[in-house]
């Protein structure tokens, strides 16, 4: 009996001991756990506005350039670039087109960082006017200049309500504004 009372005498002593060492060691583990989540989290969220440090300024540039690209093919901005003195209509029609398509060729990783409806619109834009390029050449003479050429497509620009280029400009513009 002697031997069950200290069973008994040690087990009072004990058996708190390691109610508070359970009671502890679920607590500390809690917090370190926790702990472990909030760094982790931040962690994430300091390598998410370091990637968005480095690729907001990229998607500006692309904004920028596709804007560039735009206003570079506009009608009057073209002919004015591609337009050389004794220049054929003929010639005048394969360099424009040429310089379209270059400017196009040089601008197609852009289509990464915007919108996929800007770049549609922007390709849209670029294909709607080799057609009316080519339109305004199958209405001239085959011996006309250059003068005529860029007067057809004035003229044939002018009974379009809004140019493709001019509609694909202002809406990378407000796709901006409503980004940044």
């Amino acid at each position: 009996m002697n031997y069950l009372n200290n069973i008994l005498e040690i087990l009072k002593y004990v058996l708190p001991s390691l109610v508070v060492f359970a009671t502890a060691f679920y607590l500390i583990r809690q917090f370190l756990e926790n702990d472990n989540r909030k760094r982790m989290l931040e962690l994430k969220m300091n390598n998410l506005s370091n990637n968005q440090r480095y690729i907001t300024p990229i998607r500006m540039q692309a904004y920028e350039r596709i804007i560039l690209f735009m206003e570079r093919i506009s009608p009057s901005s073209l002919i004015i670039r591609v337009s050389l003195p004794n220049m054929s209509a003929k010639q005048m029609q394969t360099a424009m087109i040429k310089t379209i398509r270059e400017e196009y060729e040089y601008n197609l990783s852009q289509q990464l960082y915007i919108s996929q409806k800007s770049w549609n619109l922007v390709k849209n834009a670029k294909e709607e006017l080799v057609i009316l390029i080519n339109d305004a050449a199958g209405n001239i003479n085959e011996d006309a200049k250059s003068t005529e050429l860029a007067r057809m497509i004035f003229e044939m620009s002018s009974t379009i309500e809004k140019l493709p280029v001019e509609i694909a400009l202002e809406y990378v513009k407000n796709e901006i504004q409503q980004e940044f």
